[in-house]
Formats: structure tokens, C-alpha cells, sequence
């Protein structure tokens, strides 16, 4: 039982450490944006760095849900999984 604990920890512990890693990178992403401005492309050494507008196209179940109950009950299934979590 220590040696699971011991895990849960460690893992607890690189949960934290990848979080400060993902909101470090996210400020330097901001940093870069900034610095970018209008711009759609960078060239710096030998890094290309490109922020270009993307437009896509998504379904709004909510809508369709909506206004086609009967059919959308018909197209929607139920799933189960397992959420593995620690706290």
C-alpha cells in the first residue's frame, strides 16, 4: 500500500509541475502573439512561427436538439466510461 501512495504522489506531483509548465508556455505564446501583432507570419533564427485565422464549421447539437427531438434521440447514443481522477 506505501508504494501506491508513494505513486500518487509522485503523480499529484507532475500533474502540478506539467500545469506550471502549460501556463509558462502559454505566456510565452501570449509574449509572442504580442510581439506578432497583425502579423500572420514570423521568421526568428531558425524558427518559423505562424498565427494565420482558421474558420470551421461546427454542428450545434443543441439547436438540433431543439427543434428535431425525435430525430436527434434516434442519432444519440449513451456511453459509459471510466474517469480516472485524483484529488
Amino acid at each position: 500500500m506505501n508504494e501506491i501512495i508513494t505513486k500518487i504522489r509522485e503523480f499529484r506531483d507532475l500533474q502540478s509541475l506539467i500545469a506550471e509548465a502549460e501556463a509558462e508556455a502559454e505566456s510565452i505564446r501570449d509574449t509572442v502573439k504580442a510581439y506578432m501583432g497583425d502579423s500572420e507570419e514570423l521568421r526568428a533564427g531558425e524558427c518559423k512561427v505562424t498565427w494565420k485565422p482558421v474558420t470551421s464549421a461546427g454542428f450545434d447539437s443543441a439547436a438540433f436538439k431543439n427543434t428535431h427531438a425525435e430525430l436527434y434521440s434516434q442519432y444519440t447514443r449513451e456511453t459509459t466510461v471510466r474517469r480516472f481522477c485524483v484529488a
